[in-house]
């Protein structure tokens, strides 16, 4: 899977940023997504997120992730084909690295976990798992728990 990473402000070192490409490389890999696919992935501040999110989806606040599922799009958004060599594009992740870095102190545990987190929350989506029923926020919670055990990732370390 391809991965575009954009951090324009330069919120995260090299190694954060190669931990969340690793982090959704083998999500995708455990979730069988086809190949060739895309994903782009933004590293934004609360007041940039705060915009998208008012702009996108009419909530004037700031949040951790958002993520836009290219397939979830309009037919008229999506008025071209793909030739068969061209990546699925999955879509795009948008992370506020203020709000990890406050959600990690909030939860007691690392900013490495929660970027994962962040990261994994959003590609999920992406993919199509929710949580709106208990049965689907187990199941969400679950396979997130899976990548990020894998990275060694748990709650409450710091």
């Amino acid at each position: 899977m391809q991965i575009i990473s954009n951090d324009e402000h330069g919120l995260l070192t090299t190694a954060q940023l190669e931990l969340v490409e690793a982090i959704l490389v083998h999500a995708a890999t455990e979730e069988q997504v086809e190949e060739p696919s895309e994903l782009s992935v933004t590293f934004v501040t609360n007041e940039e997120i705060q915009q998208i999110n008012r702009e996108w989806r009419g909530k004037d606040a700031a949040t951790d992730v958002i993520s836009f599922a290219f397939d979830e799009m309009g037919e008229e958004e999506m008025d071209f084909m793909l030739d068969e060599d061209e990546p699925r594009l999955l879509g795009d992740l948008i992370i506020s690295v203020e709000r990890c870095r406050e959600q990690a102190s909030d939860y007691g545990h690392s900013f490495e976990r929660e970027l994962g987190f962040l990261a994994i929350h959003g590609f999920l989506h992406l993919l199509g798992y929710d949580h709106m029923s208990a049965e689907e926020e187990a199941e969400m919670t679950a396979r997130q728990e899976e990548v990020l055990a894998h990275f060694e990732l748990k709650r409450g370390e710091v």
